[in-house]
């Protein structure tokens, strides 16, 4: 995203408070995709290790907590090289509230193609929004990886 312009200071809109920090994320807790697991037992091994997602749908829990714990490494080598951007820009403002799976398509160990359409909450310095995304994944390597996606709604 890029940067806003600071308002001049005659603006009659009140200035925003800035979004507090997010309690820093620990492997003992709760894992910010949504599953019943500690974060180092669910995404956080995949973050940390040579363990690959076994599965489209894990790749996507896993992406997205690597955006709640600005994980830019992990982002990038779980995109495929013909759509991997040069670099994560994470928002200062940005805050991930919550993940949801509605629906995969195939990505699982007999795929070499799939998809996962999901919804991710968020507050954006401190406005709520949601995005509603089908993501597409594909092998690369013999792990899965992030091409693209179709924003939804």
């Amino acid at each position: 995203m890029s940067r806003r312009k600071a308002r001049p200071a005659r603006t009659s809109r009140p200035a925003r408070a800035a979004a507090p920090a997010p309690a820093p994320v620990t492997a003992e807790s709760p894992c910010p995709c949504g599953l019943a697991a500690a974060y180092g037992a669910c995404c956080g091994r995949f973050h940390a290790g040579p363990a690959t997602a076994p599965t489209a749908a894990l790749l996507m829990r896993s992406r997205y907590s690597a955006f709640v714990v600005r994980d830019e490494g992990y982002l990038l080598r779980t995109w495929a090289p013909e759509t991997r951007p040069g670099e994560v820009d994470f928002d200062p403002g940005m805050r991930w509230a919550g993940l949801e799976i509605e629906e995969t398509g195939d990505g699982t160990a007999f795929h070499q193609h799939g998809t996962v359409t999901f919804r991710a909450r968020f507050s954006h310095d401190g406005e709520p929004g949601e995005l509603h995304e089908r993501s597409r994944f594909a092998r690369h390597d013999g792990a899965w990886v992030y091409v693209d996606g179709d924003f939804l709604d």
